[in-house]
């Protein structure tokens, strides 16, 4: 097997997605108008607000603007609320983070399938690895939210910057599970690429094999 080793400091530096900072309990006690409205559910004061003339994309200390703000409390009423008033659904917060990608990651595919009917491009390159929502879903073999990205028309092979695409994160970081198996069987359903290597031409057929993900290297095996 070529080089591994290498492998084993890029997970280290994948992590868990701990680049996602959800508001601390003192930002939050700090937020007032949109913020705090928002992170509460608010949605007759953000009416009220907006009329009155707030700044709907407004920025907090991290970068995170009241949708953002939205979806880490899963506040679907709130974000629908915001977008209604014009918020921008695309906007990235300080870790490059939308919030189709901060609903991918929370596993909240109703929150986030609400967000692409909103208007947020389920294919933007965000987080500090240059990735998309549906890497970071496959990481974490969050099945539904992949399937309902791959049926919202999300790049099946985009490679990020450790190059990796969501099939090799789904082995690489996954724990070759019922969950990541689902992931897997999902991308390759959808015509995701089984070939593409990871820098060192590593396939994830051959991560597979190493790990003794044995359901994952059959299915990488098949045809279709």
């Amino acid at each position: 097997m070529r080089n591994l080793p290498l492998i084993a400091i890029l997970i280290g530096l994948a992590g868990p997605l701990s680049a996602q900072t959800a508001p601390s309990p003192s930002e939050v006690a700090a937020y007032d108008g949109l913020f705090r409205a928002a992170h509460e559910g608010d949605v007759a004061e953000i009416k009220r607000l907006v009329a009155e003339g707030a700044e709907v994309d407004a920025r907090d200390a991290k970068g995170r603007t009241p949708a953002h703000v939205a979806a880490f409390a899963s506040e679907d009423r709130a974000l629908r609320a915001l977008a209604e008033a014009g918020a921008d659904l695309n906007a990235l917060e300080h870790r490059a983070y939308d919030v189709v990608t901060i609903a991918a990651v929370a596993d909240d595919p109703e929150l986030m399938s609400l967000a692409i009917e909103l208007g947020n491009d389920p294919g933007l390159v965000t987080s500090p690895y240059l990735g998309t929502a549906l890497i970071a879903a496959a990481h974490l073999g969050h099945a539904e939210v992949v399937r309902c990205l791959i049926d919202a028309g999300a790049p099946l092979d985009h490679i990020n910057n450790l190059h990796w695409t969501a099939v090799m994160e789904a082995v690489v970081l996954g724990n070759g599970g019922p969950d990541h198996q689902a992931v897997l069987d999902a991308l390759l359903s959808a015509g995701a690429d089984r070939s593409l290597a990871d820098r060192d031409g590593v396939t994830p057929l051959e991560h597979a094999e190493a790990r003794g993900f044995a359901e994952m290297v059959e299915r990488l095996r098949r045809e279709n």
